[in-house]
């Protein structure tokens, strides 16, 4: 096993530990771990809520999950050597749940969980269809994940991290703010708002204390979206034996990560929408001096993805176009047209037995392949979204006999709309 440079203790929360990592971007955050190129070690990585969301059947704690203070990160971690403009190889040499822990409170042992956020506390792709809080639990044996709240299926995880990207550097930080600033005030009262500024309530910092705290606490980026320096980017073949490259912004690159994923669909749709745990990562490092210029990666980081996924040979394939279900056309709308894909395979899966909402969480967290199929014949864009059939213990292609019923029963927990 390689060594742990970045340790957590299952029994303690994420500011408890030895080493407290952080959930805001900022380049003044200190690296309190320092590798070197070439070398090879391991960081554990907790549930990205801390323990918050429970192994048992009400969608309460997600309904009152603490979202401002997602995601906590393990790092930042410094690259020995690593300078502004290099390009940050690391390559994922393993990564799985909390290690020799296979039950217990914390997802990730032994267990996970896929959930749907209330609309306004950010909802989720199809929020207008599934505006309340829902819950999925899952139990992990031998690779695979089956759940007591959706009967008929089970699926081989592409284990992976949600979340991985080096630190921004102080005016790329600007740049965040002042743009997601603005398109905050385009409608500020919106639900949900159209971006997350800083917050520095809840804000974990590292080893920052005092003045610098308070100082990067009031501007530091919060870790929900993807952007420039990777971040949660929710790539669902980020697997083992990905390579990525990251672009480097200050000096030691500061690699940072979490929001580990036994399993997901392309787009996550559900938000939460991935199976959730805790766990480790082995990484290697690299560097390519002077990469960024050399190969024009000015922004977002290269990756190749990793040679290890189920092997699923067979799918049903649904399609969507940029209409709105109220018959409105769009001009090639891409996200309209996904949407509108998820919705005839819920639509479908629904005549074999599950409830809609099973159905939406299936599509988040089975390893479905979303693909934008057409994106130049005008007004329509054509989205896809192919469906294992593997998955299911029933045939759910079309038949002359019609379609098969899975057993009823299971249900999925929905937190109270008054809570």
């Amino acid at each position: 096993m390689p060594q742990v440079v970045f340790p957590l203790d299952s029994t303690k929360k994420f500011t408890e530990q030895q080493i407290v990592g952080h959930n805001r971007w900022h380049w003044a955050i200190p690296a309190q771990v320092q590798v070197k190129p070439g070398d090879t070690f391991r960081v554990h990585c907790r549930e990205w809520f801390d323990g918050a969301i429970h192994n048992d059947d009400s969608a309460e704690d997600v309904l009152h999950a603490p979202l401002p203070s997602v995601h906590v990160l393990s790092g930042p971690i410094s690259v020995q050597g690593a300078q502004p403009g290099d390009l940050l190889i690391v390559d994922i040499v393993d990564v799985g749940p909390i290690p020799q822990e296979d039950s217990g409170p914390l997802a990730g042992q032994g267990w996970g969980y896929t959930g749907v956020f209330a609309t306004k506390n950010g909802g989720g792709f199809l929020t207008e269809w599934f505006p309340d809080a829902y819950k999925v639990v899952w139990d992990f044996r031998g690779g695979v994940a089956t759940s007591r709240h959706i009967p008929g299926v089970s699926y081989t995880g592409i284990t992976h991290p949600g979340l991985m990207g080096t630190a921004p550097s102080q005016s790329l930080l600007a740049q965040w703010n002042a743009r997601e600033q603005a398109l905050i005030d385009t409608d500020p009262d919106r639900v949900p708002p159209l971006a997350l500024p800083p917050l520095a309530d809840s804000a974990i910092l590292g080893s920052l204390t005092g003045d610098d705290f308070d100082r990067a606490a009031a501007e530091g980026a919060r870790t929900a979206p993807p952007r420039e320096n990777g971040g949660n980017q929710d790539i669902k073949n980020f697997s083992k034996g990905s390579r990525v490259f990251y672009p480097v912004y200050v000096d030691g690159a500061n690699l940072s990560m979490g929001d580990l994923h036994f399993s997901q669909g392309d787009g996550e749709i559900t938000f939460c929408g991935a199976i959730e745990m805790g766990g480790f990562l082995d990484l290697h490092v690299d560097l390519i001096k002077g990469g960024m210029e050399t190969y024009g990666v000015g922004e977002h980081a290269v990756f190749m993805p990793g040679n290890v996924e189920p092997r699923y040979s067979e799918f049903l394939a649904f399609s969507g176009t940029s209409v709105t279900v109220d018959n409105v056309q769009h001009y090639l709308d891409s996200h309209l047209s996904y949407q509108r894909a998820c919705l005839h395979a819920i639509d479908y899966l629904s005549k074999f037995g599950y409830s809609r909402i099973q159905a939406y969480m299936i599509l988040g967290s089975a390893p479905i392949e979303g693909r934008l199929s057409g994106v130049v014949d005008i007004p329509n864009s054509c989205s896809t979204v192919y469906i294992p059939t593997a998955i299911f213990d029933i045939d759910v292609r079309p038949s002359a006999e019609g379609p098969a019923q899975v057993a009823s029963g299971a249900t999925v927990p929905m937190a109270s709309s008054d809570a």
